[in-house]
């Protein structure tokens, strides 16, 4: 707020050298305490200050040239406690008032001022007057350094060699946009929208946006607000980045870092889920183009045909692997499991392909790829990682226990990490999850598992365990009667 006339209170006058910066912190300044209680020395003359030359240059603060007296005093806040609340000191006194030495041309540079200082608002105007403006200062940290580092910038043409911080540009932005300094906020904005931003000056901006206009915010704005979707987008770009990269082991672990740490374990979810039905669905279409009979041929072109479906399998068939893991590491895998359940057609042509011996010249590497899919899958089951019903249990067992009799038929499961054949520990994973499952669906699956069998029967104590256990289930009387 500006006022007229000469202040009463206690005044410092800031007496400062030339400097282009404005940054306040460096703002050379010397400060004389005038005592509004003493008179001012009388002269001669009713301007003190002498005229200005209109081609001479002017300094900041200097009060041989200057027309302009403005004080800058601090409005105090209706919220504040009086001052002898906080010290009993008789030497404890309120801040100062600053006085500064300016000059209407450099003022008017503000529309703020040049609007104050027309003479449509005076009176009697008075060609070489003196005027004396007041203007009031919040009493927030900074909110005084930070309008004397305004004014000074007044006189420099160069905004560029005095802004060169992203403090100074937030100090100095509401300032100029306050007093209507158009070239400065102009700069700021073009500085702040430029240069990178430390978190603590990123949330300074967020804070000074609110207070600009739509034009002026909107760079601002696209920097650090997104799409609602953005987030979803960004990560699920990520996801299939790595999948198709191969070569890339460094990168996907670096971004399996980001899932963990994400903040938001829905939208995780969300994401993996969709990259998992995504790929899933490549890897299933691509079977079943390789089995569908107006493929199937001895031609060239029906072989090359093949040759790219089963290609296409195992590629999208890897990227599925490192999905589940993934799922099964952020505990999302629920969904997943879900799906892998529900797939008799697929694992039809699973045991359509792996009953003929084309696949292994071409990808041998196939079957290994989605036992290991299943075996992690199910494992989380078994273990309580992933919980789900007893019917996505049991649909689990039945549709994906044939493939694993066909793969060991054909002697096509490798080796765990723990050097035990993976079909071995896919039966053991089975059995333990028919373990769970109501006593006649463990009936109808355990029929089915015969094929665990070893012609040595000590060869094969996890399906005697499992026959046993159910036997022992099956002589215990019912209980329903017992019940509450």
């Amino acid at each position: 707020m500006v006022t007229g006339g000469a202040s009463k209170k206690r005044q410092r006058a800031v007496h400062t050298a030339n400097s282009p910066t404005a940054s306040s912190s460096s703002r050379p300044c010397a400060a004389v305490i005038i005592d509004s209680d003493s008179k001012r020395p009388t002269h001669p003359n009713p301007n003190p200050f002498p005229k200005p030359s209109p081609t001479a240059p002017h300094s900041f603060n200097d009060p041989s040239s200057a027309d302009v007296l403005l004080r800058l005093f601090v409005d105090p806040s209706p919220l504040d406690p009086p001052a002898t609340s906080f010290s009993t000191s008789p030497t404890a006194q309120p801040q100062d008032d600053v006085v500064l030495h300016l000059h209407a041309h450099a003022l008017r540079r503000c529309k703020y001022f040049a609007a104050l200082l027309s003479d449509r608002w005076q009176r009697h105007p008075q060609k070489d007057a003196v005027r004396n403006i007041s203007l009031r200062v919040p009493p927030t940290p900074g909110a005084m350094d930070a309008r004397i580092a305004l004014l000074e910038l007044l006189y420099n043409s160069d905004l560029a060699s005095a802004i060169t911080t992203v403090s100074a540009a937030l100090d100095l932005l509401p300032v100029a946009s306050e007093l209507i300094f158009e070239e400065c906020v102009r700069f700021c904005l073009r500085f702040l929208e430029a240069v990178p931003w430390t978190q603590d000056e990123e949330t300074r901006v967020l804070a000074l946006i609110p207070h600009l206009s739509e034009d002026e915010a909107k760079d601002l704005m696209a920097r650090v607000s997104g799409a609602p979707d953005s987030s979803e987008e960004m990560l699920y770009g990520l996801i299939l980045a790595v999948t198709h990269n191969q070569s890339m082991a460094f990168v996907k672990a670096f971004v399996a870092k980001l899932l963990r740490e994400f903040g938001s374990r829905e939208l995780v979810e969300r994401v993996m889920d969709r990259a998992f039905q995504t790929t899933f669905k490549v890897v299933k279409e691509a079977m079943e183009e390789y089995t569908s009979p107006g493929v199937r041929g001895n031609h060239d072109e029906t072989e090359a045909i093949q040759r790219i479906n089963l290609h296409t399998a195992m590629t999208n068939g890897k990227h599925l692997l490192w999905l589940v893991e993934r799922m099964i590491e952020l505990r999302v895998a629920e969904s997943a499991v879900k799906e892998w359940s529900e797939q008799p057609a697929f694992t039809a042509d699973l045991q359509r392909a792996f009953r003929d011996d084309a696949w292994r010249n071409i990808v041998p590497s196939l079957p290994s790829v989605l036992l290991r899919c299943t075996s992690r899958l199910v494992n989380a089951v078994a273990t309580g990682t992933i919980l789900v019903a007893a019917q996505v249990r049991k649909k689990l067992v039945k549709d994906w226990l044939p493939v694993l009799i066909v793969c060991k038929d054909n002697n096509a499961s490798p080796l765990t990490p723990s050097n035990k054949p993976l079909y071995l520990d896919l039966e053991e994973t089975f059995l333990r999850i028919i373990s769970t499952l109501p006593m006649p669906d463990a009936q109808e699956l355990l029929q089915q598992c015969l094929s665990f069998s070893t012609r040595n029967v000590e060869d094969c104590p996890h399906l005697v365990t499992a026959f046993n256990t159910w036997f022992r289930r099956a002589t215990h009387p019912p209980q329903a009667q017992n019940l509450c």
